[in-house]
């Protein structure tokens, strides 16, 4: 009895609920961290984005020749094309996701309580499922900024169109195809963003978990020695964000790879989700669908791990005072 209690206690330390957040602060605070993370990690998407969609003929097809490429053309300002539209949409998506997210978490470990199930399974069931309803309502934002954004990554390359902006890429493409043409990849983009995100989610707060449980089995659930130093709270989350970015990017960069190569289309090439499998096969067999997991590997990984230390950090910040 003491044990499960000392272990109940030992998590409420190691997170806080959505209840306990000072929720202005928390978004307010929120949107100037995650636009610093995301101006951190931005140019990693533009070089997996320009991989993903090479034909066979073109001359970059490694991450080092697209990086000297966007350099040699655009300078530094090249690997942050489509960064202004990214930014305007990140911060209403976020914001949908993160409530979402909480608020649903909260309510699935309430409703898998009663099943009496070891720790981290709660944790993995109870997050992947808020990751996955939070990705699904974020879409809705997320996707036109997707589109939009991926058009202006790889304008003038492998023999895309170029473009004067983000507004100019949404009025030729409400023109070419409604607002419908916003959304293409819609359906790719829920198949893949939403595993993506319940299994980031669930791999995350399971390993975060057994990692507490190791600790505490090793302390033999002393309740004063239970509470975490913020050296071992960060140290945590970090492995549990390089784990779950692990994951995520190995299970889902082929549906990511067939999804942007659709919402990079022109008017002039309308391909099937089968078509482009054929294609990506054609031109480089099975591992095509694997293009550009190196970077995404990395970007996932590293995205994930700054994304929830500055996460985790926001929520202790904005934590209301007992």
């Amino acid at each position: 009895m003491n044990s499960s209690g000392s272990r109940v206690q030992s998590f409420s330390q190691t997170e806080i609920n959505w209840d306990k957040l000072d929720k202005t602060k928390f978004y307010v605070v929120g949107a100037g961290l995650f636009t610093g993370v995301t101006v951190a990690l931005y140019p990693v998407s533009v070089v997996k984005t320009r991989l993903q969609v090479a034909s066979r003929d073109t001359v970059e097809r490694d991450a080092f020749s697209v990086i000297r490429g966007l350099i040699k053309t655009d300078g530094i300002a090249g690997l942050y094309r489509g960064f202004g539209t990214v930014i305007t949409g990140a911060i209403p998506a976020r914001i949908i996701f993160l409530t979402a997210l909480e608020t649903t978490k909260v309510a699935a470990f309430r409703m898998i309580e009663p099943f009496k199930l070891s720790e981290p399974t709660q944790a993995a069931i109870a997050n992947g499922v808020a990751g996955m309803t939070a990705s699904v309502f974020s879409q809705a934002v997320f996707v036109p900024i997707d589109v939009i954004s991926q058009k202006l990554m790889v304008q003038g390359y492998s023999g895309y169109a170029k473009y004067n902006g983000g507004w100019d890429v949404a009025r030729k493409v409400i023109k070419s195809d409604g607002i419908r043409g916003l959304y293409r990849g819609f359906g790719l983009s829920v198949m893949t963003y939403s595993p993506s995100s319940a299994v980031w989610w669930a791999s995350y707060g399971s390993s975060q978990r057994l990692i507490w449980n190791c600790r505490l089995l090793g302390r033999g659930y002393e309740l004063e020695e239970a509470a975490p130093s913020e050296l071992e709270l960060v140290l945590v989350q970090a492995t549990g964000g390089i784990i779950a970015g692990a994951t995520a990017s190995c299970v889902t960069t082929p549906l990511d790879t067939i999804k942007t190569r659709l919402q990079v289309m022109g008017h002039e090439q309308r391909h099937s989700a089968r078509e482009v499998v054929k294609l990506l096969i054609r031109d480089d067999g099975w591992k095509g669908l694997y293009r550009g997991l190196g970077p995404r590997f990395f970007s996932m990984s590293a995205w994930g791990t700054s994304m929830i230390l500055a996460y985790e950090y926001l929520k202790r910040l904005c934590s209301k005072d007992e």
